[in-house]
């Protein structure tokens, strides 16, 4: 397929675009029957048919955000031929740090060996996208040359186990790209909003510091599912068709589509309503990673790319949507991946 430009960004700078793209995944599988066993009326066929998730990662002791990430970012920075020395901003999107105070970010890019300004942005399953560009912008601004963009998350912390609506959908893990300037721009431009009048139907109330017990009586994650689906089946692809034209491009231009990671029924939802072309290569990472909230964009796109499924140069739609609620989408040019 002839590769098709994205719309110019209204910019003289060198377009922006993604160099690399890099992973980290939990070393433990957990199976539908083992997340299974403390929700009542639960089991692994049960979890399939409302998800389409067969197993996910959980994150061990020492598989930290911090450590998920700097790891992640490591992989990146390898596939786009940079060292941590070219890094100009670290970017962190996650909504499960393990601290309010220090950041993440601070943290990888002292993992890493930078000193460059570090930052944590919040926008749950959107967060990814979000951050991609605030990438690309600081990048057009030529306030910075290479932002590394880290989507992270140990959704496990915030589980109840015993929660029918979420203990089965989340797992752990890391996604990172570095964005930087190209000759043509391969980052393009972003559709996003918010609708926060509808922020209850995804919560997580953290514990009291003090006497244990959780805000409103409620501990862990809570979603209101059937809602949720609506929202995301109903809202997002106008979203995605606006980001497509944004680009200046269509679906059969694309060779990928990769939406967060919610859950199949959602995926099937919105290829059907944007009618994304057979040719196209849609991501179901969630099948054995589950919904990895900010890290399922990246995750999924570097499955995509490792698997062959999909090849640096393609064009792909990306589209993040989740708590909040947040949304946003853009058209992206692949990366290339660190060699297996």
């Amino acid at each position: 397929m002839p590769r098709v430009p994205i719309a110019d960004r209204p910019t003289t700078a060198r377009g922006p675009r993604l160099l690399g793209a890099g992973a980290y995944r939990p070393r433990r599988v957990v199976d539908n029957a083992e997340v299974c066993a403390p929700i009542e009326g639960a089991d692994a066929d049960w979890v399939f048919a409302r998800s389409g998730i067969r197993t996910r990662r959980f994150a061990g002791a020492d598989e930290t955000v911090v450590a998920m990430s700097a790891a992640a970012a490591g992989d990146a920075l390898a596939a786009a031929g940079l060292t941590v020395a070219a890094v100009d901003v670290v970017l962190v999107a996650t909504m499960s740090a393990d601290t309010a105070c220090p950041q993440v970010a601070p943290r990888v890019a002292a993992e890493l060996g930078t000193t460059a300004p570090a930052f944590d942005l919040g926008a749950a399953c959107s967060g990814f996208c979000y951050g991609l560009e605030t990438a690309a912008a600081l990048v057009v601004a030529g306030t910075a040359r290479h932002v590394l963009v880290v989507g992270v998350e140990r959704m496990s912390d915030l589980l109840d186990p015993t929660d029918r609506g979420t203990a089965f959908l989340f797992g752990d893990g890391a996604g990172a790209v570095v964005v930087g300037p190209g000759e043509t721009t391969g980052i393009g431009p972003v559709v996003w909003g918010s609708d926060g009048g509808q922020s209850d139907l995804i919560v997580h109330a953290p514990s009291d510091p003090v006497d244990g017990s959780a805000g409103e009586g409620v501990s862990g994650l809570r979603m209101q599912g059937p809602a949720v689906f609506r929202w995301a089946s109903t809202e997002i692809a106008p979203v995605a068709g606006k980001a497509l034209a944004a680009a200046g491009v269509g679906v059969d231009d694309l060779g990928a589509f990769v939406p967060h990671q919610a859950n199949n029924r959602i995926t099937d939802a919105l290829v059907r309503a944007l009618d994304i072309p057979d040719h196209v290569a849609v991501a179901r990472d969630v099948t054995g990673t589950g919904n990895t909230s900010a890290a399922s964009v990246p995750l999924a796109l570097h499955a995509l790319l490792v698997d062959g499924d999909a090849r640096p140069g393609d064009l792909a739609l990306l589209c993040g949507f989740g708590a909040g609620l947040t949304y946003a989408a853009q058209v992206v040019e692949l990366p290339p991946v660190s060699p297996a």
